[in-house]
């Protein structure tokens, strides 16, 4: 028997290999949660330094302008190696084993002693479990391969948009287009539904930002906002929407009071509505059809 005939006969197989497979990505996810917005950062300077150089034609020449811009070191998900931000220990193969090595290390740097965040492990051990919850919910097949990707991307969304209130388009945008592609053989809903949701999605956001800015003066959310629950959409149809918006509005409601009351989070503080999205994503992911019909049921029995 294949390796292949073996997932798709066994599904305990499966979802043990879910589980490892997630445990890895989980890893690298924590590479693209702290390099992608340093990534952006960068990206942003360089407009801004070729824009300078442009409007100072006369005082600087176009090759010294690109010539500081080349002299920057590369910077992306590959390079440089990982390594301790405290003491540029390098992070070997054995180092960097998912949750293993943070045990081992008893979490801290094997270089300079320096306490290694418990996100690491905490990224890697909630990809794996999802990874292999999705595998066990959908079995061998389109729908788990398109749940593991979801996922990924929505663990690295929420991680990132906690830290810097960021939703990059590098990952929301081929989400989007993701979720078209899977549904144009209906794997989690007809072609027509993903359209309207990614349209639908994204003015309803669009719409309550408007509202809101017009209302108070002030931009109450930011476009990465509208960009994941139009890619939900494409994902899970315009009909998951509500239930997207309402659970996600539920979460952020009782986490935003218990910050202010419980840890005097200040008010005008802003709070990232991305992570409440994308919990309200997996959760319709998983369960959307099954509190669907019991919403409905309830209805008609009233």
């Amino acid at each position: 028997m294949s390796l292949l005939d073996l997932l798709q006969t066994v599904p305990a197989a499966f979802v043990a290999a879910c589980l490892i497979l997630g445990l890895m990505v989980g890893s690298f996810l924590n590479v693209v949660i702290h390099r992608l917005p340093k990534m952006m950062e960068l990206g942003w300077r360089q407009q801004c330094a070729e824009f300078s150089s442009a409007g100072q034609a006369d005082s600087v020449s176009p090759e010294t302008a690109s010539g500081e811009l080349a002299t920057h070191p590369p910077y992306n998900l590959i390079v440089p190696r990982s390594a301790c931000p405290h003491c540029n220990h390098p992070i070997s193969a054995w180092e960097n084993i998912p949750i293993f090595s943070y045990l081992l290390l008893r979490g801290k740097c094997r270089g300079c002693g320096a306490a290694i965040s418990p996100r690491y492990p905490i990224i890697e051990a909630i990809s794996g479990l999802l990874c292999a919850y999705a595998a066990w919910h959908f079995g061998f097949g389109p729908a788990g391969a398109g749940a593991l990707l979801l996922i990924w991307a929505l663990l690295a969304l929420t991680a990132i948009d906690f830290d810097t209130q960021l939703l990059p388009d590098d990952i929301t945008l081929p989400l989007l287009w993701t979720g078209l592609l899977f549904n144009l053989s209906g794997v989690y809903t007809d072609i027509s539904s993903a359209v309207l949701g990614a349209v639908f999605g994204y003015l309803a956001l669009w719409l309550v930002y408007w509202g809101f800015k017009l209302a108070t003066g002030k931009e109450g959310m930011g476009y990465g906002d509208f960009k994941l629950l139009a890619a939900l959409g494409a994902w899970m149809g315009w009909q998951m929407l509500p239930l997207i918006i309402l659970l996600s509005s539920l979460v952020g409601a009782v986490v935003g009071i218990t910050l202010i009351v419980a840890f005097r989070h200040g008010r005008n503080i802003p709070i990232p509505f991305g992570p409440y999205l994308a919990g309200g994503g997996l959760i319709a992911l998983f369960w959307g059809q099954t509190l669907t019909r019991g919403y409905l049921h309830l209805l008609s029995v009233s």
